[in-house]
């Protein structure tokens, strides 16, 4: 045998360098960590906050459902009108903007006798419930992200003070097309912060 040949008896261990922790190493990635977090908890927050701020449109869509499952119905019909304006009001503030607090108080105090009714853009200090006919029609116009028809108001009118004959009438497609608007209009309108 030849003698230069190392036997087995000679290795020796190899030592292994320390392990390579995964902690950031310098203060820089400790802050970016942190704001990493905190961005992540603020967009929580924020989807957390918004989905609470529209429990009113998924009642709203939920009821809308209900509603064209029995699109035969006449009180189905009867109620889209009722529903649009629950969620618009649901959806805006109708309590009145600072701004206008003195001039609605300075009219609530006088005689309506006397002194004009406000005006048609009042409907910025009283919400959408004081709308009706054409300034309907523009609210939900001005807050859809898409075109609505352009007797929309007046379709929703016709369905709420309408008689029952007149309701009857009304075909399957349209009766679609309607609680398609509706659900359309719900689902994607936009609310000023």
């Amino acid at each position: 045998m030849n003698p230069t040949i190392p036997s087995i008896e000679q290795l020796k261990e190899i030592a292994l360098p320390a392990q390579v922790s995964y902690a950031p190493q310098t203060w820089g990635w400790w802050v970016l960590l942190g704001l990493l977090l905190v961005t992540a908890l603020l967009v929580a927050v924020r989807r957390y906050r918004q989905w609470r701020l529209d429990a009113y449109r998924r009642e709203a869509l939920a009821r809308l459902a209900q509603l064209q499952k029995r699109s035969d119905d006449l009180n189905a019909l009867r109620e889209l009108p009722e529903l649009l304006k629950r969620t618009a009001l649901s959806a805006w503030n109708t309590k009145p903007v600072r701004a206008g607090l003195p001039a609605l108080a300075a009219f609530q105090s006088k005689s309506q006798l006397t002194e004009p009714p406000p005006s048609p853009a009042s409907w910025l200090l009283q919400g959408p419930a004081a709308l009706g006919r054409e300034d309907w029609q523009t609210f939900l116009e001005r807050h859809s992200r898409h075109p609505l028809p352009a007797d929309f108001s007046q379709q929703l009118a016709r369905l709420a003070y309408a008689p029952d004959a007149t309701l009857r009438a009304i075909p399957t497609d349209q009766r679609q097309q309607l609680f398609d608007t509706c659900k359309h209009w719900v689902e994607h309108h936009h609310v000023a912060a």
